[in-house]
Formats: structure tokens, C-alpha cells, sequence
């Protein structure tokens, strides 16, 4: 397995993990928005992708990144965003390499903190968050409001 930083170029290879991993969210599928909503982070320096691949070249998973701001400890974030790893390779070490990945960048390059969300029933990720050592937040709720 290899991963690499993703750049335009592998935009193709991972619009299809993109849009499986929106699909595991209950969104309907639609590669040609992932594939464009992909170039636009990636065309306007928004996001960091790690690509995972297998020796052959397949792609096999990737984690989406973004900057932030914390203002009360007065320094950046990088949030772990996404992560997704296809059926067919879990269990091998694919999401943790991806995290150490994450994680490494985010300390190579002077980020604060390092945090990600995921849905309650996803028990499995949570699972695997916590055996990497990642800490559960219990002191703040999370609160969206839609603005269209």
C-alpha cells in the first residue's frame, strides 16, 4: 500500500471513494459533483487529500482535510474531515495509515489540534478512533442550522 498527497491530476481516482464515501452518508450518488466539488478544494488550495493505493495502483481509500482557526486556544486546526476506505481492504490497516498520515502532516507543518466528527452509529469508526487514541468530546454539542 502507498499513500501519496493527492493532487488534480488524481482527481478521477478519488471522485469514485469520494462519492461511495457520501453514499455511506445517505446522499445519493453523483461522481461528476464529487469529481467537481474535488477539483474546486483542490484547484483553490481548500483542502488535503491523502490518497491510499494498493501496489498495483488501485486506489483503495483517501481522508480529506481543511484548515480552521481556533480562536479560544489561539491557533490552526486541521480537521479530519472524511475518511473512507473501500469494503474490500478494511481490517488491513488502510484508515489507520491514513490517520497517521493526517496526523503526521498536521504536525510537520505547526497545526494545534487535529479533530474529526462522525456519526453516532457509526460504531465501527468510533471503535477504531479510540483504539488510535483519539479522545471523545463530551463537554461541547454540536448545533447546525441550514442557511438555504
Amino acid at each position: 500500500m502507498k499513500i501519496e498527497r493527492a493532487g488534480r491530476e488524481q482527481v478521477d481516482q478519488v471522485a469514485p471513494l469520494f462519492d461511495r464515501y457520501r453514499q455511506f452518508y445517505e446522499q445519493p450518488t453523483d461522481e461528476s459533483r464529487c469529481r467537481e466539488y474535488l477539483e474546486q478544494r483542490l484547484s483553490n488550495d481548500e483542502s488535503i487529500i491523502f490518497l491510499a493505493t494498493e501496489d498495483t495502483g488501485q486506489p483503495i481509500g483517501f481522508t480529506q482535510l481543511y484548515a480552521t482557526f481556533c480562536s479560544v486556544d489561539l491557533i490552526t486546526r486541521l480537521v479530519l474531515y472524511d475518511l473512507y476506505v473501500e469494503e474490500n481492504v478494511r481490517r488491513r490497516g488502510v484508515a489507520t495509515a491514513l490517520m497517521d498520515k493526517a496526523l503526521n502532516f498536521a504536525r510537520e507543518n505547526g497545526y494545534g489540534r487535529l479533530p474529526l466528527e462522525t456519526a453516532v452509529d457509526n460504531i465501527p469508526g468510533q471503535k477504531l478512533y479510540e483504539k488510535e487514541g483519539w479522545q471523545k468530546d463530551n463537554e461541547f454539542y454540536t448545533y447546525h442550522l441550514s442557511v438555504s
